[in-house]
């Protein structure tokens, strides 16, 4: 899966427990007609990715759900999603990165001789 929009936040690099544990959070900014701003983090050797990327940046980011389950002390069982990022790209600007789609109008020579009576020999 992939989310698309502007980086809102990066996060420093947090280091968890005796074993080094490395999670580091990215909030975009999606651009839809109602914005949402969603929290993915990037884990372990995947933190450095984000080194690269600032704040208002559109980027492309790869996601995988991941969900899981937690007993609390009463034996109530909780669950928990989170949004893990696994690459992150740059995205050009819908307005400047706009490709265009074929040769301007202009390119073309307009038809002069045209005659409603001639002939057409489409087989359609």
């Amino acid at each position: 899966m992939e989310v698309q929009g502007k980086v809102k936040m990066i996060g420093e690099t947090q280091t968890f427990g005796s074993n080094g544990f490395r999670k580091r959070e990215l909030v975009v900014t999606t651009e839809e007609q109602y914005p949402q701003h969603i929290l993915v983090e990037f884990v372990q050797d995947k933190t450095d990715l984000l080194n690269s990327y600032q704040v208002g940046q559109n980027v492309k980011v790869s996601i995988n759900l991941r969900g899981r389950d937690w007993v609390n002390p009463q034996g109530e069982t909780k669950y928990f999603n989170s949004i893990q990022g696994w690459r992150i790209e740059a995205v050009q600007d819908s307005a400047s990165g706009a490709v265009p789609q074929g040769p301007p109008a202009d390119a073309f020579e307009p038809a002069s001789s045209l005659k409603e009576d001639d002939h057409d020999d489409l087989p359609f």
